[in-house]
């Protein structure tokens, strides 16, 4: 190897890839910042339109800006004929992750982003805007055909992002206790730095691609079980335990039998992850709103014991899983829940890479055989 290179860690863990201003992740402080604001601020005194405003446009708006922003998603919500065509063609046992990324991909084809002047993307902002309006509708619109049979209306007249998803989803809209949860665990998902997700988006946005193409990209890294999907697999387990003991019982034996348990420990934090008690305390808000006495303890006691036999901690996704599970949604519809959030970060990360952009473009470490000359075929 050439002096002065150095091998990257496995999974290139650890190496400075780039530059970002728009989140700090592991620092010192707050553990998770968004343009320099706390999460966990943000998560208190903020709904999600505010935080996709200050990921994409640089501050967060004020009122009149924000309802100027909101009133613009109202109207991007509705599906073109041709792609509610497509979603009708997705059979019921697709993989919801695929469906958002066909969903994704097949909007690029009818409403395609202007990259007609090399390097020049004059409608970017309006077509994410337009993706962060409709992939609820799209995730929904599938769903409900497959599922239910039903065409559902995906123009709604809810106020936010995350009461649309759940008009749609069970014909009826939210409490104001979901909203609010939903408002939450969205601004939690929002962004996250380098992760391989929106590293994917930033790759393709290197070779100045479509915005469209750079989505579904990071869409099909999110879909990989390392990445997305862990709040899924946490639902999985924790609803087999009938109670609490019956969760550290079999926890240990997962423990003893090595097995992989989802929604614990981070590649970034060594000791908490900020998200985590953010949602954990809503999910036992939503416990006691629906009067759970099994499912909200048996994750405390799943985190007890982790804790106490591994030193690792809950990920962001643990407790969502029964978050979102209280609130009456599938559970094979909760990683989509991370796309219709993760795109302000994606976006966002793929406007800073258009702003001052290099090829992306490392150099591997060859370890196949040394020159050799090719036997001619008679002689193999």
């Amino acid at each position: 190897m050439a002096e002065g290179k150095k091998l990257a860690g496995a999974g290139l863990r650890g190496q400075v890839a780039g530059k970002t201003a728009l989140s700090t992740v592991g620092k010192s402080g707050s553990g998770l910042t968004y343009r320099g604001y706390d999460v966990k601020d943000l998560a208190e005194h903020c709904q999600f339109e505010e935080v996709a405003y200050l990921i994409l446009k640089g501050e967060l708006p004020s009122q009149a800006q924000l309802d100027e922003y909101k009133a613009k998603l109202k109207t991007l919500r509705g599906l073109p004929q041709a792609l509610k065509e497509v979603l009708e063609r997705i059979p019921k046992d697709a993989h919801p992750m695929d469906v958002m990324r066909t969903g994704c991909s097949m909007l690029g084809n009818l409403e395609q982003e202007d990259t007609s002047v090399l390097g020049v993307f004059p409608n970017q902002e309006d077509c994410v805007d337009r993706m962060l309006a409709c992939f609820p509708s799209i995730i929904c619109y599938w769903y409900r055909f497959s599922h239910d049979g039903v065409r559902v209306e995906e123009n709604t007249d809810d106020d936010s992002i995350g009461a649309h998803f759940l008009h749609m989803l069970r014909d009826e809209a939210p409490s104001e206790l979901h909203e609010r949860v939903m408002n939450v665990s969205l601004i939690l998902y929002a962004e996250h730095e380098f992760n391989a997700s929106t590293f994917t988006a930033r790759v393709c946005a290197s070779t100045l691609s479509d915005i469209h193409s750079c989505v579904t990209g990071a869409i099909g890294s999110l879909r990989g079980p390392l990445h997305g999907g862990a709040n899924e697999a946490a639902m999985d387990m924790i609803e087999k335990f009938k109670d609490a003991d019956d969760a550290e019982q079999g926890m240990m034996g997962m423990l003893e039998r090595k097995e992989k348990i989802m929604g614990f420990g981070h590649a970034i934090y060594s000791e908490s992850d900020p998200r985590n008690a953010i949602i954990k305390s809503w999910s036992e808000k939503l416990a006691a709103d629906v009067g759970d006495t099994v499912l909200y303890p048996v994750s405390v006691r799943c985190e007890e014991v982790m804790w106490r036999e591994k030193k690792l901690f809950c990920n962001a996704d643990f407790f969502h899983a029964s978050a979102y599970h209280f609130m009456g949604i599938p559970t094979k519809l909760f990683t989509p829940i991370f796309v219709m959030s993760r795109l302000t970060g994606w976006a966002g990360h793929v406007f800073e890479q258009r702003a001052d952009n290099r090829i992306i473009r490392p150099s591997a470490e060859y370890t196949g055989p040394e020159l050799r000359k090719v036997t001619p075929i008679a002689q193999r």
